[in-house]
C-alpha cells in the first residue's frame, strides 16, 4: 500500500483502560465515538488503508471502527499487524473471540515473526509506522509501548493524532 493513504494506530491494552472488557462504560462509549470521527475525517482527507496492531483493547475498538467505515466505505482496506503467531493465545475467550472476528475481516494479515521474541511487539510497531503517514494513538499518558510508537512516529516524521482514554483530540 501507498504510505501517503495510510494510517497506524497505538494504543493501550484491556488492562491499561479505566473500563477493562466493558464496552458500555461511558468512557469506552465516547473514545469509540472518537475513534468513528477520526477515522471519517481521515477518510476525507483520503486515507484509504489502516493498519491495526490487534492486541486486546483500543487496537480491537480501531480495527472495528475501521470495519465499520468500511461498510460505508468500501474503498477503506484493513490491514493486521501481528507480532507473532499466536499472540492471542494468553488472552481470555472474550478478547480471543474478538481477535478472530476482526482478523477475518482484514484484507491482509502481516504477522512479523513465527513466535514470540523480545523485539517483536516493537518490530511491529516500527513496521506500522515505517508504512503509514499518520498514526492515531490512545494515549493516557503512561509510559510504554504505546509512547514509544509515539515518539519513534515523530521522529519519522508522521502526523499524530492523539486520542485520551477519553476521546479528547489532539493533533501534531
Amino acid at each position: 500500500m501507498e504510505r501517503e493513504i495510510t494510517c497506524c494506530f497505538t494504543g493501550h491494552r484491556a488492562e491499561k483502560l479505566p473500563w477493562r472488557d466493558n464496552d458500555r462504560a461511558p468512557g469506552c462509549v465516547r473514545l469509540k465515538a472518537a475513534l468513528a470521527d477520526v477515522l471519517a475525517s481521515l477518510y476525507a482527507g483520503g486515507f484509504r488503508h489502516f493498519i491495526c496492531g490487534m492486541a486486546t483493547g483500543a487496537d480491537i475498538y480501531f480495527g472495528e471502527a475501521v470495519c465499520a467505515l468500511r461498510e460505508e466505505r468500501p474503498d477503506v482496506t484493513l490491514e493486521a499487524a501481528v507480532p507473532f503467531q499466536g499472540q492471542e493465545k494468553r488472552w481470555s475467550a472474550y478478547w480471543q473471540a474478538r481477535y478472530f472476528r476482526l482478523a477475518e475481516s482484514c484484507d491482509k494479515l502481516t504477522v512479523l515473526h513465527s513466535a514470540y521474541t523480545p523485539t517483536c511487539m516493537m518490530d511491529r510497531n516500527r513496521y506500522m509506522v515505517d508504512a503509514s503517514r499518520v498514526l492515531v494513538a490512545v494515549y493516557s499518558g503512561e509510559p510504554g509501548g504505546t509512547r514509544s510508537t509515539m515518539l519513534y512516529a515523530m521522529r519519522q516524521g508522521l502526523e499524530i493524532v492523539e486520542l485520551s482514554v477519553e476521546g479528547k483530540r489532539q493533533t501534531y
